[in-house]
């Protein structure tokens, strides 16, 4: 545990190891006091002639020189800890923005968040709460074993064999807490989802609501988290108690062993000697037993911070992209894929395999397929959110992976299916997308994209607050705002993600006719079921379980009869739809 953490510490591990020797010193001084305290005991009773002023001066001093000591030692720990949080948190962010955009899903977000806001503060607290009590609880357990050693070599073997049960004990204790903590850690997080999720979706929840079914959910998860955290405290009980009760038996074990050597001498004839012996061991005993005491109240505690350093461990562990020093000159701005495969992870099936695309500069692309066919991957693979395992992706000629990131996020827009607004005002969400824009730039957007009804409504226009993710809007609004955002940014390729999923036939049609305005000025590359984007196209490509399938302009797909065929005439079908 202490080599991992000195990792986190990077520069600073210098200090940590001066604090953990300052440690290691202040716990061999006191181990060298208890020697000399028993010493002069052991003299005092056997009639020894010595200076037992001079003595109790030295023992004085010596008390003096530890409480000092460990005064250093307190206040190194504490540095430690107030370097950690100066400097992990830092570097834990400055690590996060090197990784793809795809890294960030919600597992990884929450555990993010729990490590920044949780596990770095209990991390930092280590050192000065948890490493030096623990550290002097080694080094004089080993001193006082090394004793006994000197005594007994029987009762030293005794010491060192109970050491390594104890040790056994700790990690199975240590890996049953950890099953248990990773369920309980499981079950919370549902819980909590549940929660936000049971108050975010009253409106459904009432509107179907059967017998008081709308608690239903929630009432498990709640359940599901109780029974989880019962189990963690019940193994983590009695992992303690387990781990107390092997000390406990090392202590008795110690103990008998030690009188039973006494037992051999009848009650008058004991020699002196050995009876001092026998004491000086039984003292040596009770410090020996103390501090695994001591550890085995510390065993829970090391188990949890030694997890929060795995999740931060994890973290770090995450491949950064590959950044590039300087910019590309493009030859244009079309988009060549070559040999393209990809697979989220090693264990899963590949979602895209083999694909080969151009899209000329300029040109309009529609993307069409089921769901699950790899389209939205695709599309994040161009603004690279990941790097494929095989093959590559060029931007005018150049492969993504060689340009800087500011160089490819200035060559791309994107408006995808899930699209978030910061909790700021409409003018703050569409003016993000360029710097210094004016509002009269950013209300000709908003009615480029049909926004005039919303900003007549409200009485601030484009300067009203949206709320948080837009909860203040509905869907189709805070998709438009999205769209006007990516339009703003006036990016020289666009990728388009259903686009018009959450708006109205009209503003499907005033969406699609802008789309249709921007071909020739931009590369485009269009994810959608509407006829209208698709039959405006200059090709179509069509995945299937993450292959092109088909590719080709849509009159000579339709003449196919093919995939494109079948899709169309499906979607014809479903316009001449009627209630009646």
């Amino acid at each position: 545990m202490l080599k991992k953490f000195i990792g986190l510490l990077a520069d600073d591990a210098a200090q940590f190891r001066r604090y953990v020797a300052l440690c290691v010193a202040y716990a061999v001084l006191c181990g060298l006091m208890m020697g000399l305290s028993l010493w002069l005991l052991l003299q005092l009773l056997h009639g020894g002639q010595i200076n037992l002023l001079l003595w109790l001066v030295v023992l004085i001093l010596a008390v003096a020189l530890c409480w000092y000591w460990r005064a250093q030692v307190e206040q190194a720990g504490i540095a430690v800890g107030v370097k950690l949080l100066q400097g992990l948190r830092q570097r834990l962010g400055q690590h996060v923005a090197t990784l793809p955009v795809g890294w960030f899903n919600q597992h990884n977000n929450t555990q993010f968040s729990h490590i920044v806001n949780h596990g770095v503060m209990v991390i930092a607290q280590l050192p000065a709460h948890v490493f030096t009590p623990v550290l002097v609880a080694m080094v004089i357990a080993v001193m006082m074993m090394l004793a006994l050693f000197c005594i007994n070599p029987i009762l030293g073997a005794i010491a060192l064999c109970g050491l390594a049960i104890l040790v056994l004990m700790f990690k199975v204790s240590a890996y049953l807490s950890a099953q248990a903590d990773a369920a309980f850690q499981q079950r919370f997080a549902a819980a909590s989802q549940r929660i936000v999720e049971f108050a975010q979706a009253q409106s459904v929840l009432r509107a179907f609501n059967a017998e008081g079914q709308s608690t239903r959910l929630l009432q498990q998860a709640v359940d599901q988290q109780h029974q989880s955290g019962f189990k963690l405290i019940l193994l983590s009980s009695c992992a303690a108690l387990c781990n107390a009760w092997v000390v406990q038996s090392l202590f008795a074990v110690l103990f008998l062993v030690t009188l039973q050597g006494l037992s051999l001498f009848s009650a008058a004839a004991i020699p002196l000697a050995d009876l001092w012996l026998t004491l000086a061991a039984i003292l040596v005993i009770f410090r020996f037993i103390e501090p695994l005491l001591e550890l085995a109240g510390y065993s829970e505690v090391i188990r949890s911070a030694t997890e929060q350093i795995q999740q931060l461990e994890q973290i770090f562990a995450a491949q950064a992209l590959t950044e590039a020093s300087q910019p590309q000159v493009l030859l244009d701005h079309s988009i060549t894929i070559e040999q393209l495969s990809f697979r989220y992870h090693d264990q899963q099936p590949a979602v895209l395999q083999d694909i080969h695309l151009y899209l000329p500069a300029g040109s309009m692309t529609a993307l069409i397929g089921t769901s699950g066919s790899g389209k939205s991957t695709l599309a994040r693979l161009i603004a690279r959110f990941f790097d494929p395992q095989a093959g590559k992706i060029m931007i005018g000629g150049v492969d993504v992976r060689s340009m800087p990131t500011a160089q490819l996020a200035a060559q791309i827009s994107q408006i995808f299916q899930d699209n978030y607004l910061f909790a700021g005002s409409i003018a703050d969400n569409i003016g993000i997308a360029k710097a210094h824009a004016s509002d009269a730039e950013i209300i000709a957007m908003a009615h480029q994209v049909g926004l005039q009804p919303l900003l007549h409504r409200l009485p601030e226009g484009i300067h009203s607050l949206v709320g948080e993710g837009g909860a203040r809007l509905s869907g189709g609004e805070r998709q438009r705002i999205a769209i006007a955002r990516a339009l703003m940014k006036d990016a020289a390729i666009l990728l388009v993600d259903e686009a018009t999923a959450a708006l109205d036939a009209e503003n499907q049609a005033l969406i699609s006719n802008l789309l249709l305005q921007l071909k020739g000025q931009r590369t485009i590359l269009v994810i959608a079921h509407q006829l209208a984007t698709i039959t405006d196209a200059d090709q179509i490509v069509v995945l299937e379980q993450g292959r092109v399938v088909e590719q080709g302009a849509p009159e000579q797909l339709l003449a196919q009869q093919g995939h494109y065929a079948e899709f169309l005439q499906q979607q014809q079908r479903v316009k001449g739809w009627h209630i009646e």
